[in-house]
């Protein structure tokens, strides 16, 4: 299986029948894409003319991905040999950005196991690892399919190569920047004919690894002969669809705020070859999400057990627990614990909120609350790195906060205030 159509034709790319590969059995197709209203923004990938690993990097960048992003993330994988350059290329009537991995020197071939072994050690951000090796174990399912051979035996040719390993690391930094809350479009990939070389002989276009991991996205007719799609950015695209599902096929309704270019190194005489990214906004920014509240009336229980309950509460999953005083009949004292949480942990925590108050019984009712899409961030500060959630991306003002159990513990640390590191936190966070 190839490489990175860093140009697309035979962009490192196709030796898809160069791999070796594996398993009897491959991954299920992508489940079905969520709501757009469940997104907080929303990535629709344009496949203008394809798509490659090196495409879609130069495409982040223009974007407004910053470059040291991916470099950080590359040099994070300990690989040598090689040197980026970013630049520019002219698509017919589009300037777009580009992205070559030039690569100085042999390079050895590296098989699955090979990969895994170098994801699972270099010192990546976890969002990222988790994205690299989802791509890669794609890659590997497909050869391993195609040669009818175990993924353990599964052996990349230019895939396995440090240009390869480069664009998908690099790819999956760029897109676990744009933060959490983020859903993929991915438009139908054009599909072209022909046939290329790869290690071992002709390969029908699209290679046929390239094609199993089409499985569950959209495709078109290119009407063209070469190689458009490779297996790299295929296997980009396959690890999006299922780790940041929203839609496929299509333009998706959504308000554009951002919009990036990539460029392949061939030239295509009916259509620019590039990919277009387009960040937006989903169409519904405030969502409605139903909801249990569960509500005991407690007349003979103290303040503490009213705390250990709000405590065993929100460990067992509640979204909020809270107890506030009433007046019950014949003017008694009391108070009322209640929990807010998940339909599907609505049994669960009744049962807990019986056992931890002694209540004779829980009242349920159905709720709807209306959530601001939000994502977190995690941002330096001279006290070390905290995680901040963000409101933001429904035209309101946006709402800025530290998580306090992040701050306490580097509070601790500095033995300073905790206010002090939530002020440094919401100062470093650049909106």
């Amino acid at each position: 299986m190839a490489h990175e159509g860093h140009d697309h034709d035979h962009d490192h790319d196709h030796d898809d029948a160069a791999h070796e590969s594996s398993v009897s059995s491959f991954a299920a197709p992508p489940p079905p894409p969520a709501a757009f209203e469940r997104c907080a923004r929303v990535l629709h990938v344009d496949p203008i003319g394809g798509a490659a690993g090196d495409m879609l990097i130069a495409a982040f960048l223009d974007l407004g991905v910053p470059a040291e992003v991916i470099e950080r993330a590359v040099a994070a994988t300990g690989l040598t040999g090689y040197r980026l350059e970013l630049g520019r290329r002219d698509k017919h009537a589009i300037a777009a950005r580009s992205f070559d991995v030039v690569v100085e020197g042999e390079q050895p071939a590296r098989d699955y196991a090979a990969i895994k072994v170098l994801l699972d050690g270099a010192p990546l951000d976890a969002r990222v690892k988790e994205i690299a090796q989802r791509v890669f174990l794609r890659l590997g399912e497909a050869e391993a399919k195609v040669h009818r051979q175990p993924l353990s035996r599964v052996h990349f040719h230019e895939v396995g190569g440090v240009d390869a390993i480069v664009d998908i690391v690099g790819a999956s930094a760029a897109i676990a920047h744009l933060g959490d809350g983020l859903g993929v479009s991915i438009g139908a990939l054009p599909m072209a004919g022909g046939t290329t070389r790869g290690a071992h002989g002709a390969i029908p276009l699209p290679a046929p690894a390239t094609l199993e991991l089409m499985i569950g996205l959209p495709v078109r007719d290119a009407a063209i002969v070469g190689e458009l799609v490779t297996p790299t950015g295929a296997a980009l695209l396959r690890a999006f669809s299922e780790l940041f599902p929203c839609k496929l096929g299509g333009w998706p309704a959504f308000t554009p705020r951002a919009i990036g270019y990539g460029a392949g190194r061939r030239d295509l005489a009916d259509r620019p070859n590039v990919v277009r990214l387009v960040l937006g906004d989903p169409p519904s920014h405030a969502r409605a999400t139903q909801m249990v509240v569960l509500e005991a009336n407690l007349d003979d229980a103290t303040g503490e057990v009213a705390a250990i309950a709000i405590e065993a509460l929100l460990a067992g999953g509640a979204r909020d627990a809270w107890a506030q005083p009433i007046t019950m009949k014949k003017g008694r004292p009391a108070m009322t614990v209640a929990v807010l949480c998940d339909v599907d942990r609505a049994d669960a925590l009744a049962r807990a909120l019986l056992a931890e108050t002694g209540s004779l019984g829980v009242r349920r009712s159905e709720v709807s609350r209306v959530e601001r899409p939000r994502r977190f961030v995690e941002v330096e500060t001279e006290y070390g790195v905290v995680t901040v959630k963000i409101a933001d991306g429904d035209g309101l003002p946006p709402v800025v906060h530290p998580e306090l159990d992040v701050c306490r513990t580097r509070a601790a640390e500095h033995h300073v205030p905790v206010r002090e590191v939530i002020r440094a936190a919401i100062v470093a966070t650049r909106l």
